[in-house]
């Protein structure tokens, strides 16, 4: 295993990723700095919905004596194996558009259907959502090769390889569990930090492996279940922050847990046309 004081610090995940919190690093490491002494020993960081792995690297990093959980629900550490397979299809991918065409310009039929066709006889792993990020509008989600095959085709190939990444998850325990067992393993432990990063609701999760598997109800039980310390990760793209407003406002269930909570903002844009605000609202 690499030194983690030695090892790189990423400051974004090495393969595309829709949601990966790399805007809010510096808020992050700063609430952690602020509220767990020196290295972290004596700690367990629960990244719950793990998804990229970034706050979870990032925590290994700037805490290397603490325990770190990555709950990887989303498949991403098994598309970090394949970074070599995935920069040999872009490689060809790339030689269809060439120099032919500006970059983020629309693709024509003929060239889409290259693309199809090299996609489907390519002899590796197929990451789609890596491969979608290429070709796609900013954006655009998809959950299948299928449904990719069916949209507009932009070039947005990248023009260099992904780094290999083999130090990104170096110190995680990664696991793949239900957050409705993890959480309650460490609820009594005052030293066990949730890291609560779940998709959003009312919005499309075509980007994530398991497309339905964050709902209203698995929402209701989440909120039932944090407890401080926690850091709980949104944005005006979901009803959280209104939510637990008035969860405290009219006392409701475990009310006591977003009471006076802190919470700081970023504005982002997930393209030119569509702006949203983050926040990250935490509690130790």
């Amino acid at each position: 295993m690499a030194n983690q004081t030695n090892s790189l610090h990423y400051k974004q995940a090495p393969l595309p990723f829709v949601g990966q919190k790399r805007m809010f690093l510096n808020a992050f490491k700063q609430v952690l700095n602020d509220n767990i002494p020196n290295d972290g020993a004596g700690w367990t960081i629960i990244d719950t919905f793990g998804g990229s792995g970034l706050l979870s690297h990032v925590a290994k990093r700037i805490k290397p004596k603490a325990r770190v959980i990555y709950n990887d629900f989303d498949g991403y550490a098994d598309r970090l194996k394949h970074i070599n397979d995935t920069n040999r299809l872009r490689a060809e991918l790339l030689q269809i558009v060439g120099d032919i065409i500006p970059k983020n310009k629309r693709l024509d039929n003929s060239k889409k259907q290259e693309i199809i066709n090299k996609i489907n006889n390519f002899n590796g792993f197929k990451d789609l959502n890596t491969i979608a990020s290429w070709l796609l509008f900013s954006g655009q989600q998809v959950g299948s090769f299928e449904e990719l095959f069916s949209k507009t085709f932009w070039h947005g190939i990248k023009l260099t390889d992904y780094p290999t990444a083999e130090d990104y998850l170096d110190g995680l325990e990664i696991i793949s569990e239900p957050f409705q067992t993890l959480l309650p393993k460490f609820a009594d432990n005052p030293k066990a930090l949730f890291v609560l990063d779940p998709p959003y609701l009312c919005t499309r999760q075509n980007s994530y492996k398991m497309a339905n598997y964050f709902d209203l109800v698995d929402f209701l039980q989440l909120i039932d279940l944090t407890r401080p310390p926690y850091i709980f990760f949104s944005s005006t793209k979901s009803e959280f922050v209104r939510f637990i407003g008035y969860l405290v406002q009219a006392k409701k269930d475990n009310w006591q847990t977003f009471d006076k909570a802190e919470r700081v903002t970023i504005k982002a844009a997930l393209n030119y046309q569509v702006q949203y605000e983050d926040n990250l609202v935490y509690k130790f």
